[in-house]
């Protein structure tokens, strides 16, 4: 038989809030993370704003001993282990302190890509012969699954500890696969989440894409806008967040807060075929993830109550938008409020899916449905599929039971999960 699959903790970095907090305090009063970044204006990006943590030298000391910090130069991983130790702290669970790994427990935390200003630090000593000058610590912080490897450590789990990476999909597919090895009776629990480094070396990429907001650089807050009329491209971001998911059995066993039950989900690719593409998705694919999703959770696509989507600001919102619209057979006023958590935090890429879902999570554990903010022109193209009234501009009390979350990545990649409020 298989088990029933909850949340116990949650923990977060994110642009407009570090720690479960000061995120909620932000996303419900429609508080941006997103600034302006200096060191992209010197190196003349067209985008010049985004959205970055705020983490002070007395937080990394709470996490890190001093030998840790010393040569230590991997943001996504920094932002990682605050995340997850927040998470695991705030599910009341013990930090192994023994010679005994705790066999019950692992982590899934995805990264997109890990370590990159160590990379350049690094590249920098050896084109100048010093590679016996680049410390002990370079492949952790560089190897991709340095995040797990660092919080496997620290927490001392014994059972699967490993890092997913699929661009814009990581954080939402690792809480999938968390799912299923907790559901198949492999583990009791598994940290889930993914992070995102900062910088303009991860950055870069997407503004040589040209698909960035460039026309909000005097005006950071404005300049995320998903579903408006006058959206300009997404706003960079980074961070993490973390979950801990958990088999109910356990939770209840050991009188855990639980903020919320995952019903089911769905990952899929449009295989780059049809109308998907590296950059594009394919719409058939899409549906049929999120439509799987429904199936899978054994519920109907009429008991969702709200969406928190991938929307980015780009011209693939309205098709986003369509897509939920076919998917779900609802449109106009039939369909469920719908939000994206990027017009405060910016696009944070390879943690935007974890991030989103504790936003998600939140909404269902205190009963409400955070605002759009720069939402105020919605776009045409949405207006005419859903009723306005359904993209709320400020957050409003309406005791959502259940939330669909998904998120769309490059490479054609999609996953959806469906969040529930907890009822015994």
């Amino acid at each position: 038989m298989s088990k029933r699959v909850v949340i116990t903790g949650l923990g977060v970095v994110a642009p407009n809030g570090v720690g479960i907090a000061a995120f909620s305090h932000a996303i419900k009063n429609g508080i941006s993370g997103i600034r302006h970044n200096e060191q992209l204006q010197e190196l003349q990006f067209s985008c010049q704003i985004a959205g970055k943590p705020q983490i002070s030298e007395e937080l990394k000391a709470e996490y890190f001993t001093e030998l840790e910090l010393r040569g230590f130069n991997s943001t996504g991983i920094l932002y990682g282990v605050i995340a997850g130790i927040e998470a695991w702290r705030n599910a009341a669970l013990p930090i192994e302190i023994n010679d005994e790994p705790d066999w019950d427990s692992g982590t899934i935390f995805g990264s997109g890509t890990s370590g990159i200003d160590k990379f350049r630090e690094s590249i920098y000593k050896i084109d100048e012969l010093q590679t016996r000058r680049l410390g002990s610590t370079v492949v952790a912080q560089t190897m991709n699954s340095g995040v797990s490897a660092y919080l496997g450590g620290k927490l001392g789990l014994g059972n699967q500890v490993t890092t997913n990476s699929s661009a814009c999909a990581t954080g939402t597919e690792a809480i999938m696969m968390a799912y299923d090895r907790i559901q198949a009776g492999q583990a009791k629990r598994i940290l889930a989440g993914s992070t995102g480094d900062s910088g303009p070396y991860i950055w870069a990429g997407f503004d040589a894409l040209r698909v960035c907001s460039s026309k909000y650089n005097d005006n950071p807050e404005q300049g995320s806008r998903p579903m408006s009329a006058s959206a300009a491209g997404f706003v960079p971001g980074s961070g993490a967040g973390a979950l801990v998911i958990e088999d109910l059995e356990s939770a209840i066993e050991r009188g855990a807060t639980i903020y919320a039950e995952i019903l089911g989900g769905s990952v899929n690719s449009g295989g780059q075929r049809g109308n998907g593409s590296m950059t594009a998705p394919n719409s058939t694919a899409v549906q049929r993830c999120i439509t799987n999703a429904i199936s899978n959770s054994g519920i109907s696509a009429d008991q969702i109550d709200a969406i928190n989507g991938h929307l980015t600001a780009t011209i693939k919102d309205s098709l986003e938008i369509e897509n939920w619209t076919k998917a779900l057979n609802r449109r106009e006023n039939n369909f469920p409020y719908i939000n994206s958590l990027k017009n405060m935090t910016g696009h944070c890429l390879s943690a935007a899916g974890s991030i989103e879902s504790v936003a998600t999570v939140l909404q269902l554990h205190e009963g409400f449905i955070f605002g759009n903010t720069n939402c105020e022109d919605l776009h045409p193209e949405i207006s005419i599929l859903i009723d306005p009234s359904k993209v709320p501009l400020k957050t409003i009390d309406s005791n959502p039971n259940i939330i669909a979350k998904a998120s769309f990545g490059f490479g054609d990649v999609n996953a959806c999960i469906i969040f529930k409020k907890f009822q015994k």
